[in-house]
């Protein structure tokens, strides 16, 4: 079979060509939803049944998400539904995230924080990340208390982590050898 990302490409593309001139950001948004519900095991055995109609998955994968989808996204739904690649929504959003991503210049980061961060906090901390990563970055933050104190943040596949609990690592690691 085909790789994940081999079999999602097309459709991130299609979309992406076709949504010239909308909020590509909201349909992104729309997507990502779309994709979470689908990557729930029972609702793809269900999809999978073969007693069960493409309009009913339409329908239960909609109205699990409760959103006002946008016709396009909705016409992508639809044709992956149809040609069976429900199991790839979660790859195709990540895909047309990308494609959203570099067309604007913006890259998404993922910002862990041991405490929460308040608006002004967040704004100096994504104002510093953007100097250092050199572009605008689209922030998302997730508090895990494990870190002790510090952030670890990660852009694509780059990882800046400056937490607590990873220098204690480092001095383990360093004290061991």
């Amino acid at each position: 079979m085909a790789e994940l990302a081999t079999i999602a490409r097309p459709y991130a593309e299609a979309l992406f060509k076709a949504s010239v001139g909308e909020d590509a950001r909201t349909l992104a948004d729309q997507l990502e939803t779309l994709a979470q519900v689908a990557g729930h095991a029972q609702l793809r055995q269900f999809a999978d049944s073969p007693k069960v109609s493409a309009a009913q998955v339409f329908e239960l994968v909609t109205g699990v998400a409760r959103l006002a989808l946008a016709p396009k996204v909705a016409n992508l739904l639809q044709t992956v539904i149809d040609n069976g690649r429900l199991f790839a929504l979660p790859e195709i959003a990540a895909q047309y995230r990308a494609l959203v991503n570099a067309s604007s210049g913006v890259s998404d980061a993922r910002i862990v924080s041991a405490f929460p961060l308040d608006a002004g906090q967040l704004a100096d901390v994504v104002a510093t990340l953007e100097r250092r990563f050199g572009r605008r970055l689209n922030a998302t933050v997730i508090v895990d208390e494990s870190l002790i104190g510090g952030i670890r943040v990660e852009v694509g596949d780059e990882v800046l982590d400056t937490s607590v609990k990873a220098r204690l690592e480092q001095m383990k690691v360093a004290l061991t050898h």
